[in-house]
C-alpha cells in the first residue's frame, strides 16, 4: 500500500514537473520635464509627461509548459499616464477610442497565445505588423519629441485612425524562430459589425511582416489595411533596416501612407523617410535622427531632426536628454514636436516648433 502512494506521489510529481509555469510582474515607469515652443504653435508649453524615453506601463506575463515543445501563454500589458496617475485610453473595434475615465486598461497589449515548432498563434490585441517597423527602426523607438511617427502615421492620425500603432479583435500568426534568421507574422483582426450595416467591414485589419535578421544586419518588409468606408480604406507599407557596425548602428525606413479617398487636409497619400544612428558612448548612448515627410497634395512637407543621449545608471535606471526640432511647409503645418504641442495649439500659420525632453526611466 505504502508503495503504490509513493508510486502515486511520484507520478504527480512528474506531471507537476512537465507542466512547468511562470508569471512575471514587469513594467515600466519614465517621466520627463517637456518644453514645447515655435512658430508653428500658439505658445510654448512647460510639463511633465510620461514615456519620453520608454512608454510607462505595467504588465504581467505568463507561460505554461505543455510538454512536446507546446506552451500556452498570456500577455496583459497596460500603458500608464504616471505623471497624472491615470490609465490610457484604448480603441474600441478598432474605430472609435474607448476612454477609460483615468482607470486601468490593458491598451497596449492583452493576448493569449500558444507556441511550438509550428510558430506561435496569437490572439487578442497586439501590434499591427507595419508598426514593428515604425519602432524597431527608429532610433527612438516612437516615443519622446524626437519620435518618427510624428511624421510616419501623420496621414492616419490627422483621419482619426485607429489602427496605426494597435489593432484590436486580432488573430495573428508568427513564424518559428529557427528558420536561418528569416522571420514573419500575418495579422487579420475584425471591427465586430453587424452584416445589415453599410459600413459593416469597418475596422476588419489585415496586414503581414516578412524580415531577415543575421548578424549585425536586419531588414523587414511590412503592410496593414484598415477597412474604413468613409475614407475607402486606411493602407500602410513600409520598409525597415539596420546595421550595426560596433562602434555605431545605422537605421533606415521608408513609409507609406495611403486613403482611398481624400481625407482630413484633402491629402490621399504621405511619404516618409527617416535616417538614424545609435552610438555607444561611455555608459551610454547617442542617438539621433533626420525625418522627411511630404503629403501628395503638399499639404504637409516637413523635415524632424531629432539628437538625444541616454546615460545608464545601471541595468534598469537610466536618465536622459532630447532635443528636436520640425520645420514645416506647404499649405498647413501638422507636423510638431512633443506630446504638448496639441495644448499650445496650432498658430494658424506655417512655422516650426521645437521640443525639448529631460526626463528619468526605471524598469522592473
Amino acid at each position: 500500500m505504502k508503495k503504490s502512494l509513493v508510486a502515486l506521489a511520484a507520478l504527480a510529481f512528474v506531471g507537476v514537473a512537465s507542466a512547468q509555469s511562470s508569471v512575471t510582474l514587469f513594467g515600466v515607469v519614465d517621466a520627463a520635464y517637456e518644453h514645447v515652443s515655435g512658430g508653428a504653435l500658439a505658445g510654448s508649453v512647460n510639463g511633465l509627461v510620461q514615456g519620453a524615453n520608454s512608454s510607462s506601463r505595467l504588465g504581467f506575463r505568463g507561460t505554461e509548459d505543455l510538454g512536446g515543445g507546446l506552451n500556452a501563454g498570456f500577455w496583459l500589458e497596460a500603458g500608464l499616464n504616471n505623471d497624472s496617475g491615470t490609465g490610457q485610453n484604448s480603441s474600441l473595434n478598432n474605430q472609435a477610442a474607448q476612454n477609460s475615465a483615468g482607470g486601468l486598461t490593458f491598451n497596449r497589449r492583452s493576448t493569449v497565445s500558444l507556441a511550438g515548432n509550428f510558430g506561435e498563434i496569437r490572439l487578442g490585441r497586439d501590434y499591427t505588423p507595419s508598426f514593428w517597423n515604425d519602432t524597431i527602426f527608429d532610433p527612438f523607438g516612437t516615443v519622446g519629441v524626437g519620435a518618427a511617427t510624428n511624421a510616419t502615421i501623420a496621414l492616419g492620425g490627422a483621419n482619426g485612425v485607429a489602427t496605426t500603432v494597435r489593432s484590436s479583435n486580432s488573430i495573428g500568426y508568427f513564424l518559428p524562430g529557427n528558420l536561418g534568421g528569416f522571420y514573419g507574422q500575418a495579422m487579420y483582426a475584425m471591427g465586430e459589425n453587424s452584416s445589415a450595416l453599410a459600413n459593416s467591414k469597418d475596422g476588419n485589419v489585415m496586414g503581414g511582416r516578412v524580415g531577415y535578421q543575421n548578424g549585425p544586419l536586419n531588414v523587414a518588409l511590412a503592410y496593414s489595411q484598415t477597412k474604413i468606408l468613409a475614407l475607402n480604406d486606411y493602407k500602410k507599407a513600409n520598409i525597415g533596416a539596420s546595421y550595426d557596425l560596433g562602434v555605431v548602428a545605422l537605421m533606415a525606413q521608408y513609409n507609406q501612407e495611403k486613403l482611398g479617398t481624400p481625407g482630413a487636409l484633402g491629402a490621399q497619400k504621405n511619404s516618409t523617410w527617416l535616417l538614424g544612428l545609435n552610438a555607444p558612448v561611455g555608459p551610454g548612448n547617442i542617438v539621433a535622427s533626420y525625418n522627411h515627410v511630404k503629403f501628395d497634395n503638399n499639404a504637409v512637407k516637413a523635415n524632424q531632426y531629432a539628437l538625444g543621449y541616454v546615460y545608464n545608471l545601471s541595468k534598469r535606471t537610466a536618465i536622459y536628454g532630447t532635443y528636436a526640432h520640425v520645420s514645416n511647409s506647404g499649405s498647413a503645418a501638422n507636423v510638431t514636436a512633443g506630446a504638448l504641442a496639441t495644448n499650445a495649439g496650432a498658430s494658424g500659420s506655417i512655422g516650426s516648433s521645437n521640443g525639448i525632453d529631460i526626463g528619468l526611466r526605471h524598469s522592473f
